[in-house]
């Protein structure tokens, strides 16, 4: 039970203490901002200083990771690997679903309250002390990185891996002078208002973080970007080298601990990164370096087949409805938010969902042995299935372009959506805690989600004739929503959304409902927020 403070209110734990400052740090501005962006990098030496970090961060045996796609998961096919082997990892990725905690992970486990805590007001106290009109304190995400600086430091960890958060060039982690190794994953087109229009801008971004000499590897690229690349690291005598998907024969019959064939992609690079680091940190004999691509060590095998990795390929069953009724209500969670990662989750989505279908048809058909005629009810009761998408996805991304690969590659793997349902986010852009939830009145600007749906509705009248999802009597109870149109509808808020769906399973108990949640990383911890409560 919360206790009273002095004017009768709930007293805010010590740790919302610290979510309550650290949201201060958020500015109202749009991500653009109206500052310099390199102005603003500089400015971060002087908080080093002032944390007295630099010397710190120079001691820190660093793999630094840049990308449009899979930057989280070659960063957590990194650490998963690296604790194999033995050493004290300390991982840095953004954003965070939940807790801002999950953020610093050390060895394998994000920070407890208690270090965080301590860590939080030692940054937080002497910035406050020392900054001033003239350089004030750091904006929220730089804050986190020189934080995450601070407790890898004093955590002393073997090894830091720290996941880029926006670009590379001027992101808050390329404070870093001197890492041990660096990689770029694949570049796609994402926000461009930041980063630039061509894949060669992106790519040039994204290079920002290469260092004079220091090895780096990324994968296979577009010409257009991989030409930037090649470049950068020339002026830069960067020895850059192009890494392989990683051969599934390697994992000898297992998989990947990341769903998705993409994930190859990842995996290769972050074996050539862990790699190339124990290399050079003299913990891997060159010898053994070039036997790595045709035989994996045992540890390798366990960090990349235990790494995990939430709102990635994630699949969650709603306990509230399925303790009470035979049915299913499942969420498949993926953050994807560009064309390309749009078309890997549709992919992911469409045979996860065969295959659940089909485990859990041989499940009943194998549990039901008093007659063929029992068997034959559940066979036609399992393939019943409802898909729904729930999507919402920042309004600086084109839905024109993600929402038509989304529905093709479902498509082309003959699965179609009954409905799709559109909704604001829950967390408030300025605060981060249990105080960041948006009331649900109606002066929540939807004006976002109508635009979603007229795109969704006008691809679906485009593709009349070439599917099947014809809104059904499943799908009742739509006075709930905002906007209902007959193939979406437009919530006011994810409770009402998650209610209507808990109330559909509840009315047709003979249909597994199957959502797939997409199109924004802070949708999907929103949902887990709600689900997992």
């Amino acid at each position: 039970m919360a206790q009273e403070g002095d004017n009768g209110s709930p007293k805010s734990s010590p740790y919302e203490e610290a979510l309550e400052a650290l949201s201060s740090l958020i500015t109202k501005r749009t991500r653009v901002g109206d500052v310099n962006m390199e102005e603003r990098f500089l400015v971060l030496f002087e908080y080093l200083k002032m944390l007295e970090l630099e010397e710190a961060i120079s001691n820190l045996k660093i793999i630094h990771v840049a990308g449009t796609k899979g930057k989280g998961s070659t960063c957590t096919f990194t650490e998963s690997i690296l604790r194999n082997c033995g050493f004290r990892t300390g991982l840095f990725t953004s954003p965070h679903l939940i807790d801002i905690r999950e953020r610093f992970r050390l060895d394998g486990v994000e920070i407890c309250e208690e270090k965080f805590l301590a860590y939080f007001w030692w940054c937080y106290d002497r910035l406050k002390e020392k900054t001033d009109d003239k350089v004030p304190m750091p904006t929220f995400f730089h804050f986190l990185a020189l934080l995450a600086f601070k407790i890898f430091s004093e955590e002393q960890v073997d090894v830091c891996i720290m996941e880029v958060g926006l670009g590379g060039k001027y992101d808050a982690t390329n404070v870093v002078q001197k890492p041990i190794v660096c990689g770029i994953t694949s570049l796609g087109y994402d926000h461009m208002e930041i980063l630039g229009n061509t894949l060669g801008e992106i790519a040039g971004e994204k290079a920002g973080i290469l260092k004079h000499r220091i090895p780096a590897f990324t994968v296979t690229q577009p010409d257009e970007a991989m030409d930037v690349l090649k470049e950068k690291a020339s002026q830069l005598n960067v020895p850059l080298q192009v890494t392989s998907p990683l051969d599934a024969k390697l994992l000898n019959g297992l998989k990947l601990g990341l769903e998705g064939e993409h994930q190859y992609v990842n995996a290769g690079l972050a074996v050539a990164l862990c790699s190339t680091w124990m290399n050079i940190n003299g913990h891997l004999e060159e010898s053994h370096l070039k036997q790595i691509q045709h035989t994996l060590p045992e540890q390798f095998i366990n960090g990349l087949t235990t790494a995990s990795l939430q709102g990635r390929a994630q699949i969650v069953r709603d306990e509230h409805v399925n303790n009470k009724i035979s049915n299913e209500l499942v969420f498949f969670l993926d953050g994807a938010h560009s064309p390309e990662s749009m078309e890997a989750c549709a992919k992911w989505f469409s045979l996860a969902i065969k295959d659940q279908n089909q485990t859990l048809f041989h499940q009943i058909a194998d549990n039901s042995r008093f007659s063929n005629k029992v068997v034959k009810t559940h066979q036609s009761e399992t393939q019943k299935s409802a898909q729904i998408l729930l999507f919402n996805c920042m309004s600086v991304r084109d839905p024109q372009l993600l929402l038509p690969h989304l529905m093709k590659t479902c498509a082309d793997h003959g699965v179609y959506f009954k409905k799709a349902l559109f909704v604001p986010g829950l967390s408030m852009y300025h605060k981060i805690g249990s105080h960041a939830l948006t009331p649900s009145d109606s002066n929540i600007d939807l004006s976002w989600q109508f635009t979603l749906q007229r795109v969704w509705e006008n691809l679906m009248q485009g593709n009349k004739g070439k599917n099947n999802s014809a809104a059904s009597e499943e799908l009742a109870g739509m006075e709930m929503s905002v906007s209902n149109c007959e193939h979406s509808a437009v919530f006011s808020s994810l409770p009402l959304v998650i209610n209507w769906l808990r109330d559909r399973v509840q009315q047709n108990q003979s249909t597994r409902f199957q959502v797939l949640v997409t199109g924004s990383i802070h949708l999907i911890g929103d949902v887990l927020k709600l689900v997992k409560k």
